[in-house]
């Protein structure tokens, strides 16, 4: 979508009031984002942007989530200037603002930098400069059919095992009438299929290297979580799961073929939707699973707007980031379709206002796995690196990605867990090698 430029005859910008010089073409900033529910929404409502500063015209770029993180890294890796406004994530903010890549922001006193939730504003930020804004930020959670349970006697405790989950996949799994035990993420991708495995080889005690940067692949604890999810969603999944990332699983639950699903915590305010869900009135919610341990069950992720230094339009760029993640922006969408649907996770005033407490049953829960999320102890066992679902370090979203593609195999049954992470393991440390990591 591509919206269109305003030019203003010299009469009508007399009219109102912009003086002659205002006689041109606006300004026109391009906008990568993700195809998720809350950008599409934004994308939307930007008239409203449009309509309060004429002087700004927006193009949009929408992508899935693997072609946008692949799109965008190779722009600003090259300086290619195609974007002035960038949707990343916590993984490349702190990294990319170190490497001289992104333009730190500067609000005016009325956007409340300190209303940020305090995990989200730290992932975001760089030697105390916030790089990026959190236009919605999320933890991981389960959710889940109160009433598939109530039928068959089950009770989903606030604090789940993953083996009870598998106890309650086995179950409720009954795929001769469309419903499946549990939908997990299955599509390879660092942040796809690897932010789901990623906490579960966390909760299984596993971690991704050792205090020397050693790769940990081949250790017990990541062959026990493989298999152990490779079995889970092989037997008790939806056929095909591993096409499956954020999207297709929530459309799986929304249409009531999913009797749990672990992902996202921005997912609830869609499932409890009942314009979106056919299961609206139905789902319930307890906290990520563990296993041996609680730490790094829940991720910590911020969905962000950040404007690459190869921008030549920074003023009217920061204009549109600080209209989108603002309190008025949150306001805007609670007045269109109600504050359940207002996007979460970024501001304490959002969970302090009772409205939004009555609107979204589910606040405090997402809350509580956002706080809870720890980047900097996310693993049973000491680690070099900070990142609960992902390694903080710029190699990591190679390694993920291949990683994802070996794991989306053994879970296709193309090879075997073990050959997976023997090929996983071997990959990863000749680009840990490369890079000079452990030769210290």
């Amino acid at each position: 979508m591509r919206t269109r430029n305003r030019v203003l005859s010299t009469a009508v910008v007399a009219a109102l009031g912009f003086g002659a010089a205002a006689n041109a073409v606006a300004v026109e900033i391009t906008i990568a984002t993700v195809n998720n529910g809350d950008m599409i929404r934004m994308q939307k409502l930007s008239e409203v942007f449009e309509e309060n500063h004429p002087d700004i015209d927006l193009e949009w770029v929408v992508l899935e989530e693997n072609v946008l993180r692949q799109r965008v890294t190779t722009d600003i890796a090259t300086g290619g200037g195609q974007f002035d406004v960038m949707t990343i994530g916590t993984y490349e903010v702190p990294i990319w603002a170190k490497q001289g890549w992104l333009n730190a922001l500067s609000f005016p006193d009325s956007y409340d930098v300190d209303d940020l939730l305090a995990p989200i504003r730290a992932g975001l930020s760089h030697e105390g400069e916030l790089y990026a804004a959190p236009f919605y930020g999320e933890s991981s959670m389960t959710m889940y059919r109160r009433d598939l349970f109530e039928e068959a006697g089950l009770e989903m405790p606030d604090n789940p095992t993953w083996g009870d989950l598998y106890g309650f996949a086995k179950q409720l799994h009954a795929p001769d009438e469309g419903q499946f035990g549990i939908c997990l993420r299955g599509k390879a991708g660092w942040g796809e299929n690897m932010a789901l495995v990623s906490t579960m080889i966390n909760a299984f005690g596993g971690r991704w290297f050792d205090g020397q940067w050693q790769a940990q692949l081949d250790s017990p604890a990541w062959q026990h979580a493989i298999d152990f999810y490779v079995d889970l969603l092989g037997n008790y999944g939806p056929p095909g799961a591993s096409s499956n990332g954020f999207n297709e699983n929530l459309a799986l639950f929304n249409s009531g073929k999913c009797a749990m699903w672990v992902d996202a915590t921005v997912a609830s305010g869609f499932v409890t939707d009942p314009d979106e869900s056919e299961v609206a009135d139905s789902v319930g919610f307890a906290q990520a699973p563990h296993a041996v341990t609680g730490k790094g069950s829940h991720w910590l992720w911020a969905w962000s707007l950040a404007i690459p230094a190869s921008s030549e339009k920074v003023d009217a760029a920061e204009t549109f980031i600080g209209w989108a993640t603002s309190k008025a922006y949150t306001r805007l969408v609670a007045e269109r379709e109600g504050w359940r649907a207002a996007p979460p996770g970024t501001r304490k005033s959002l969970y302090d206002n009772p409205k939004y407490q009555e609107a979204a049953p589910f606040a405090d829960q997402v809350l509580t796995a956002i706080e809870s999320a720890d980047p900097a102890d996310s693993t049973l066992r000491e680690t070099p690196y900070i990142g609960v679902q992902f390694v903080a370090i710029p190699e990591f979203q190679g390694i993920g990605t291949v990683v994802g593609q070996q794991i989306a195999s053994a879970l296709t049954g193309k090879v075997s867990v073990s050959q997976a992470l023997e090929s996983a393991q071997r990959s990863t440390e000749r680009t840990m090698a490369r890079a000079g990591y452990g030769n210290e």
